[in-house]
């Protein structure tokens, strides 16, 4: 039997971990270490990649930023939260502010450290991220347009670390993260609609906000045709093994988000359109591996 103690420690770990969205995180982590074996780093071994103490600090820094990232997003949500969000709201709250902000700043503060590990460059750049998330949450987050653009910009920053690290400045790599930047950009555009009545209550200028459903879902469309512009020169253009199997998964998906899309009315039907996009994404990540299957064989050497 669990005593009343381990089951408090347990639902504060529950709770903390709902925080900082680990899952997020892990999923970032594999992503990050793909991406450097398959795309970023496909000249070097396997085992030069994965044991690189330098990559492996920029990860971690990475994963600690984000983690403090969720944490001072929430701090500033609480209230919209409590509104859109009442179960997650509630488990969340399980841990004080108090102790939020102390972790905030302690996580902070270990990615600034192991950032110092890899050079000074490494140092500057989370500590501007690190300004970049906390004024996002502060000010930019409820103002439209910019908010979504420094949102998704945020969201992909982490990759662009390992992209300046590797220097690695083929065009594919740049077809990818504009693909990215769209999902991202449609994801962050659901979510506003999705939390469209916390949004009202609590005065935040976003695009639904301020110019509505309609004109929210008809940028929302015309994302998803952005889209297939990477798509398209992804398939017929680079080479990319059986990992073109997902892009043409994607054609679909985004043909199911457009059609949902069109007929949604509810706050159930934009959480279904945010789930289509978080599929996307985390699809895409292990897709990586599609790219050349035999690579841990090939180049474990």
């Amino acid at each position: 039997m669990i005593s009343r103690r381990q089951k408090h420690i347990l639902f504060k770990f529950l709770s903390m971990f709902s925080v900082v969205r680990g899952y997020n995180i892990m999923v970032i982590i594999v992503a990050q270490y793909l991406t450097s074996i398959y795309i970023l780093a496909h000249d070097k071994t396997v085992r030069e990649v994965v044991f690189d103490p330098n990559l492996l600090m920029l990860v971690l820094a990475s994963a600690v930023t984000i983690a403090g990232g969720y944490i001072i997003n929430n701090f500033y949500d609480s209230e919209k939260d409590l509104i859109n969000r009442p179960i997650k709201s509630r488990l969340d709250r399980l841990v004080s502010q108090n102790t939020k902000l102390s972790l905030y700043f302690v996580l902070n503060f270990l990615a600034v450290v192991m950032a110092s590990y890899v050079s000074f460059k490494a140092v500057l750049f989370f500590s501007l991220y690190i300004f970049g998330i906390w004024f996002y949450s502060h000010k930019l987050k409820k103002r439209p347009f910019i908010g979504n653009l420094t949102s998704a910009i945020l969201t992909i920053t982490p990759f662009f670390a390992i992209f300046m690290y590797y220097k690695n400045f083929e065009h594919v790599i740049f077809v990818h993260a504009i693909f990215l930047f769209l999902i991202i950009s449609m994801r962050e555009l659901t979510k506003d609609l999705e939390n469209l009545k916390g949004d009202l209550v609590l005065n935040y200028k976003t695009i639904p906000v301020v110019y509505g459903e309609r004109v929210s879902k008809a940028m929302l469309l015309v994302l998803s045709l952005l889209a297939l512009i990477p798509i398209y020169l992804l398939l017929f253009y680079f080479e990319l093994g059986y990992m073109y199997l997902y892009f043409y998964l994607c054609v679909a998906l985004l043909a199911v988000f457009n059609l949902v899309l069109y007929w949604s009315k509810s706050k159930l039907h934009y959480i279904v359109l945010h789930n289509i996009l978080k599929f996307i994404i985390v699809c895409g990540v292990f897709s990586i591996l599609l790219i050349d299957i035999n690579v841990v064989m090939n180049r474990l050497f």
